[in-house]
């Protein structure tokens, strides 16, 4: 059985996801939930997959590979959705389904590359990682450069550019955080109609601010501390 506690916080926060999601008219179906498994022991992402979870973010690649032999074996969908150095993308196309923050063209044809050595029919998902904060610490390409790096992925053939993710400022008051959210999809719509095609996907929203990016238009909210709570630091 799944901790009791992983499953009350999994019950709480799928209420929080329906709510908001039907102040957004949007269907609760459309909406994933992403468990940020970043420092999480195997042990708790398997009682998470038990619990009904399905999608799990890590944010380092050499993290992931020091627990993925407990837990490959799961029938769960894993996103790499921390920054990604290029000389690591060869091992994160052979690691992860998803990569969630691709924020420039080097690293997207080293992905293309590596998916491609594969002998794998499908094609990678990636988003591209919009830089919205100004802040120096966090990744993603520049609001003027996304059109160009978009057009220049979609020019890959083995990734498939699904659409768009970000990690705005951490701000106590989530309506103080809506503006980012509200300003990624814009962006989004903005590409869509640049490039005649859909970008369905926005990632955006985590523990705190989550209900807030789901009514500006959120499909993928990456949650971790509301569901298996304060994370242990890694050394």
């Amino acid at each position: 059985m799944a901790s009791t506690v992983i499953q009350e916080n999994l019950q709480k926060i799928r209420e929080r996801i329906a709510a908001a999601a039907h102040r957004a008219n949007q269907s609760v179906e459309e909406i994933t939930l992403v468990a940020v498994s970043k420092t999480q022991p195997a042990a708790a992402i398997c009682e998470a997959f038990e619990a009904g979870l399905r999608h799990f973010g890590e944010n380092r690649v050499q993290e992931w590979e020091g627990k993925r032999g407990e837990i490959e074996d799961l029938s769960a969908t894993w996103h790499l959705i921390g920054h990604l150095q290029s000389n690591k993308a060869t091992k994160a196309a052979k690691l992860f389904h998803r990569v969630d923050a691709v924020d420039d063209f080097a690293l997207a044809q080293r992905l293309d590359r590596a998916w491609a050595a594969l002998s794998d029919n499908r094609r990678l998902r990636v988003l591209l990682e919009v830089h919205l904060g100004q802040e120096p610490s966090k990744s993603g390409v520049a609001e003027a450069e996304l059109p160009v790096l978009a057009e220049k992925v979609l020019e890959l053939p083995r990734l498939e550019l699904a659409g768009l993710m970000c990690i705005p400022p951490f701000l106590e008051n989530p309506e103080q955080v809506r503006p980012y959210f509200a300003r990624l999809r814009k962006l989004r719509d903005q590409l869509e109609a640049r490039l005649g095609r859909k970008f369905p996907v926005l990632s955006m929203g985590m523990s705190h601010d989550f209900e807030v990016a789901i009514l500006e238009g959120a499909t993928e909210v990456r949650v971790g501390t509301a569901l298996f709570g304060a994370r242990t630091p890694v050394h």
